[in-house]
């Protein structure tokens, strides 16, 4: 007769989601590169988020978690594609210093898996996620309302029964009305929103 599984969970450290051990979790960096800085379509304040995501990552380590990056990117044929012809702002172009992910996190990425997407979400990450069984899977980066919900949304599919986190410090948007939306929106998604680190 087979022995009943006996499956040993905790708690996380703020005291919410279950951590199953043996599980994978995961740290995602969402495109936090020059262009959405300080470049073309970057917004005062983004410079500041360098750090906290730095403090967010040693934690992740300290923790077990993986860290992966994404690097929205872009070729010359930009205005010609559906988010060029939406957004008629060149950004993120290929090999450009706005494509580069920004200061020390461009270094971090350098030890660690980086997904380039040509549009919001990342359909490679998606199909990376589903390899393997997570238990928390957390995102941080630029822009809120656009490239961070997007991935959120696309891990709580690769990944339904993981708890998903946003970390809204670490995070940031030119548009707060529509950073606030976004917000609103992955909390109605059962995705933890998290204000302070």
């Amino acid at each position: 007769m087979r022995q009943p599984l006996t499956i040993i969970a905790r708690l996380d450290k703020r005291g919410s989601g279950i951590i199953i051990p043996n599980m994978k979790q995961a740290l995602i960096i969402i495109d936090y590169q020059n262009d959405f800085v300080d470049g073309s379509l970057g917004f005062p304040g983004a410079e500041a988020l360098e750090e906290r995501i730095i403090s967010l990552i040693e934690k992740a380590k300290a923790d077990g978690a993986e860290i992966l990056f994404t690097q929205d990117t872009h070729g010359c044929d930009y205005m010609h594609t559906e988010e060029g012809r939406n957004l008629p702002v060149p950004h993120c172009l290929k090999g450009s210093e706005g494509w580069k992910i920004r200061g020390k996190l461009g270094e971090i990425a350098q030890q660690s898996k980086v997904f380039e997407k040509p549009t919001f979400p990342s359909a490679e990450l998606f199909d990376y996620l589903r390899k393997d069984e997570y238990s928390k899977i957390g995102l941080c980066g630029l822009d809120t309302s656009i490239c961070v919900i997007a991935n959120a949304v696309m891990a709580k599919a690769a990944q339904p029964n993981a708890h998903i986190v946003f970390y809204r410090f670490a995070s940031g948007s030119g548009d707060p009305e529509a950073e606030e939306t976004a917000v609103r929106a992955m909390k109605r998604l059962h995705i933890e929103v998290v204000e302070h680190l």
